[in-house]
């Protein structure tokens, strides 16, 4: 099986970021984080979950798995953003988890367009 360097990137970004959203999470008021929170950890696990199942599949099963990543970047950063205006996280802790989210969008996406590009050869 290859192993795709830019693939392998994304999983300590992603350790990272869920680092940096627990703690954020265990912060949250008492119902916050069992409502948001709990969503927010259970999209994170479904991001890890894909990004780990890139390295096991064909093109086909990558391209599918890249786009479910997409799907759940996009879902966390409209839970901050919800997060955000409620007044449950800070700017400062806004600005840094969107910063991480948009890293790993970008890799994505360029994995996205890499292999959308080979599928056709």
């Amino acid at each position: 099986m290859e192993k795709d360097e830019n693939t392998l990137i994304l999983i300590p970004k992603c350790e990272d970021y869920m680092g940096y959203m627990l703690d954020i999470i265990l912060k949250l008021p008492r119902i916050e984080k069992f409502n948001t929170g709990n969503e927010y950890k259970n999209s994170m696990y479904r991001l890890l979950s894909g990004i780990l199942y890139i390295n096991k599949s064909n093109i086909q099963s990558k391209i599918e798995h890249l786009n479910e990543i997409d799907v759940e970047l996009e879902y966390q950063r409209i839970l901050l953003r919800v997060m955000k205006k409620y007044g449950l996280i800070d700017v400062k802790k806004f600005n840094v988890s969107i910063t991480k989210i948009s890293e790993m969008g970008k890799i994505t996406g360029g994995l996205l367009k890499f292999y959308a590009k080979n599928i056709k050869k």
